[in-house]
């Protein structure tokens, strides 16, 4: 074989291996690499009504319209906190993606989270195993009860919190409408219903629509950052319907560069949650203490302690674009008007 020809063989096979993929191999590679589309119609129903089961609240049925108005109004009512400064939404602000973008949360008093924790995206949060940095809670309803309580979140008692609830009225009266006239209004009702609004923050994107069999969903670009993504190995964590969610060791190949700050070390095994990819061009900074702001930087650190490789500012730039496609349709939520206090409700406390 001569030199010219030996030249146009090289030539051949690298631009065969540049266009070997078509889409529909790509979304075959992708269905075998573990990543699957958001539910949607009875399947997302069933899917909701499963999660809302396993909270154990005790009533029939469960995810109904008038549940969910309440637990709407709950997410965004401050007066869970002790201050009422500080509602669920503000560092879970459905208008940010879900999150509060800022590194670390900040709480009463304007207290610093001590572990400098990042305050994860609400949406699509039903679809994690497991919620908190640390695994901890396995259930939206058991996470709302975390921060209410946390005396650098909202700081607010169980029995300060029903008191509040109790002494109006007409939350006493949503609480009947939405459970029955017998119903006993607990700290854990209050919370289960929010998880029950919060099972409804799903983020359906052109991403999911490409996982249906839509080629057509994701551009080029898109779809080279998709397949980057999974030869890369980046789903061997980021995979399912979240892309994310679930208990992972974190630094396996070298030290996260910013271990330090904060100090969060994970589980009792040294696990951290992953977090999901889903809207994750809205909702920097990056990593559980937020210490990266540009995600093309948080792709090349997740490369060299996760995967041991280096990834390049081109390979970051194309897996990048892909992340684009993952930022989804937002439900439209209207700002609830709550009920009024009344001479019985507590005074916040500063």
């Amino acid at each position: 074989m001569n030199k010219t020809t030996r030249f146009f063989c090289i030539l051949a096979l690298c631009i065969t291996q540049t266009f070997a993929t078509t889409p529909q191999d790509l979304l075959k590679k992708v269905q075998d690499a573990g990543l699957k589309p958001l539910p949607e119609g009875k399947e997302l129903q069933q899917y909701q009504n499963k999660k809302a089961q396993e909270l154990q609240v005790g009533y029939k049925p469960l995810m109904t319209k008038e549940q969910i108005e309440l637990g709407k109004k709950l997410f965004f009512d401050p007066r869970l906190s002790s201050s009422n400064l500080i509602s669920c939404n503000t560092c879970h602000n459905l208008g940010l993606g879900g999150a509060d973008i800022i590194p670390t949360a900040v709480g009463n008093k304007w207290q610093k989270n001590p572990s400098a924790l990042n305050s994860p995206t609400v949406y699509n949060s039903l679809f994690n195993n497991i919620q908190f940095w640390d695994g901890r809670s396995h259930n939206l309803g058991d996470q709302a009860q975390g921060p209410i309580q946390n005396p650098v979140e909202m700081a607010a008692t169980q029995d300060l919190v029903l008191q509040k609830i109790l002494s109006m009225p007409e939350y006493v009266s949503e609480f009947k409408k939405a459970y029955g006239n017998n119903v006993k209004i607990t700290f854990k009702l209050i919370a289960d219903t929010i998880a029950m609004f919060e099972a409804t923050l799903i983020t359906p994107s052109r991403y999911d629509d490409f996982l249906r069999g839509n080629i057509k969903a994701l551009s080029k670009q898109e779809q080279e950052g998709l397949e980057l993504f999974i030869d890369k190995g980046c789903n061997a964590c980021h995979n399912g319907i979240n892309l994310g969610g679930s208990m992972q060791p974190f630094g396996v190949v070298k030290p996260y560069k910013f271990a330090n700050v904060g100090g969060f070390k994970g589980d009792s095994n040294g696990m951290v949650k992953v977090p999901t990819l889903r809207n994750i061009a809205e909702t920097m900074p990056y990593f559980h203490n937020g210490q990266f702001w540009d995600v093309k930087d948080a792709i090349k650190e997740m490369g060299a302690i996760q995967l041991g490789i280096e990834i390049s500012d081109e390979e970051a730039k194309k897996i990048e674009i892909f992340f684009d496609a993952l930022t989804g349709s937002k439900p439209q939520i209207i700002y609830p008007i709550l009920p009024k206090n009344t001479t019985k409700t507590p005074n916040p406390v500063f």
